[in-house]
């Protein structure tokens, strides 16, 4: 009886090995030739890409965004790094849509964010978190997202999945549009999933180690088909509005319609009606527009401003090239009264045909300035974000052309809009805001944080409160 059981367990053995080692029989191969390969984002922290580089890793995917407004905080670092020690580069973004107009936003975020590095790999879309997505919702939104990064960017796109979304979610229709990137572990290939026949990127652990990476790394094979035909620069927003075609002529525009759009949309968002828009270009059913069509716009609605509410407030729409600095210079007030008088949630994002209010100035406007020393991981937005003010009027301020490209140890300036109505008995009296901390606040009225924290009585000078009334 012992020499059965030892005989069964013998075989018991063998057959599960032979299970987890024998190759992967229904597996798909690379699309080409085979190099080694890591993805990285701040979760690495600082990467000494020389010592990656030596260690025959040829290939670097760095995550770029997630979402509408986030950008990785190692993003800018890892890719002039990785370009200065001859990687080849890909850019990924993490979406997050729910749908295909958070998509369409999330694309243009990923689009800004890369404007004027040079990849020389696809970009890599990566959708994972589905929520409660229907599958042909995710599909949709996820054909929204890769065609309009593609038109702003000019570049080719690739999906980053792992094997059973491959298999389950993603569309045929996409797969035979877009290659792909997919990620299963502890195989020797992929499995297949039964769309692609092939892949060009193959994430095979999330395990990896690395000299010049501190703990694990996504390790990766990337095949030569995942490198971009051509090298070119990813164009600005400025370039990619030029090349989307909207041009004026007289009292009209022209508009090419994105992916996405409706005819309410666009009616609102420039000021008309989607009557009018039927009648100037001849629209058959106001509910079929088609990607990349031009669209006649009339203009003539588009004026600098409407006139005024019964507050005696200014209403002012909002024209293409805006931006809420410059809209505050033209009338003589501040980027947060306009924020805080139509409730705008990013002072980064405006648009076209938006109605603002501009709130009667009582009070005139000084605009002083401080310093700021770019710490590692600092970003335009992070920054405009804690001193509320936003990205285009730093970089107005500052003459920063690529609001992606700041450095560590660049000095610039930040705006500090100040009303001359708020001093009373010889001092200045300073409401606290959101961001706000005693050296800053010092560092702005050329006072030290010892004289203010005296003249207002506070006992601990790293804590102050929004709305709190100081002396200065």
């Amino acid at each position: 009886m012992k020499k059965i059981v030892k005989v069964i367990f013998i075989v018991y053995l063998i057959t599960n090995f032979m299970i987890i080692f024998q190759p992967n029989i229904y597996a798909i191969e690379p699309a080409g030739s085979v190099y080694e390969g890591i993805d990285v984002s701040g979760w690495q922290g600082e990467i000494d890409f020389a010592q990656v580089k030596n260690a025959g890793i040829n290939f670097v995917y760095i995550k770029s965004s997630e979402g509408q407004n986030t950008v990785d905080q190692y993003f800018r670092r890892n890719y002039e790094e990785a370009k200065n020690n001859g990687f080849n580069i890909g850019f990924y973004h993490y979406v997050r849509a729910r749908s295909t107009e958070d998509a369409i936003l999330e694309a243009e975020h990923f689009a800004s964010t890369i404007a004027g590095t040079v990849p020389t790999c696809k970009l890599a879309m990566d959708f994972e978190n589905f929520g409660n997505l229907s599958t042909s919702e995710i599909n949709e939104i996820s054909k929204v997202f890769l065609e309009r990064v593609q038109e702003l960017t000019n570049k080719e796109m690739i999906i980053y999945s792992n094997t059973s979304s491959a298999r389950t979610i993603f569309s045929g229709e996409l797969a035979n549009e877009y290659p792909l990137w997919v990620a299963q572990y502890y195989v020797s290939n992929p499995s297949d999933n039964g769309k692609w026949s092939v892949w060009e990127g193959f994430q095979y652990t999330d395990r990896g180690t690395v000299p010049g990476i501190n703990g694990y790394v996504d390790r990766d094979r990337f095949t030569s088909e995942i490198l971009l035909d051509s090298q070119e620069e990813i164009p600005s927003n400025e370039e990619n509005n030029e090349n989307q075609g909207n041009t004026s002529d007289g009292n009209y525009m022209r508009y090419t319609i994105q992916s996405g759009d409706t005819l309410s949309e666009i009616a609102q968002r420039y000021n008309t009606t989607v009557n009018e828009l039927v009648r100037l270009n001849n629209i058959q059913n106001p509910n079929m527009i088609y990607a990349n069509e031009t669209l006649l716009i009339p203009t003539k609605n588009n004026s600098i401003s409407t006139g005024s509410d019964d507050k005696n407030n200014t209403i002012y729409i909002v024209q293409r090239g805006d931006t809420l600095y410059s809209i505050a210079k033209r009338f003589n007030t501040t980027v947060q009264n306009i924020v805080n008088n139509n409730s705008i949630s990013n002072p980064n994002l405006i648009y076209p045909g938006q109605r603002l209010i501009i709130a009667k100035s009582t009070t005139n406007i000084q605009t002083k300035y401080m310093n700021y020393r770019i710490k590692r991981g600092d970003t335009l937005w992070g920054i405009a974000n804690k001193y509320n003010t936003t990205v285009n009027e730093l970089a107005y301020i500052n003459g920063i052309r690529n609001v992606n490209r700041i450095y560590v140890n660049q000095v610039i300036r930040i705006p500090i809009n100040i009303s001359i109505g708020e001093y009373d008995c010889g001092h200045c009296i300073y409401t606290v805001r959101r961001g706000d901390t005693l050296s800053t606040i010092a560092n702005r009225f050329g006072k030290n944080v010892n004289e203010i924290a005296e003249l207002n009585g506070i006992k601990n000078v790293n804590y102050i409160y929004v709305g709190q009334k100081l002396r200065i």
